[in-house]
């Protein structure tokens, strides 16, 4: 089972910084959801960055997810100097 996640920020670019439970980090673009369904909402910029952690995943207020194994496998992980 892959990590869940433990923190997340919006950025203004449609991409989310995510902390996962193990202690990486990763980012991961949602600008291809975009166009999709349930996921329209989310071009409002406003209501994107309200993003939070909700059972071990991202959500949004109107119910909106990501799968927290896509997040983990799709991310791109950052390397801490």
């Amino acid at each position: 089972m892959n990590p869940r996640v433990n923190a997340v920020v919006a950025a203004d670019d449609y991409k989310l910084r995510i902390t996962f439970t193990n202690g990486e980090v990763g980012v991961y673009d949602c600008s291809d959801l975009l166009n999709f369904g349930v996921f329209h909402e989310l071009r409002d910029i406003i209501y994107f960055q309200r993003v939070r952690v909700e059972g071990g995943t991202v959500a949004w207020p109107n119910g909106q997810d990501i799968c927290p194994d896509t997040l983990y496998e799709v991310s791109t992980k950052l390397v801490s100097a």
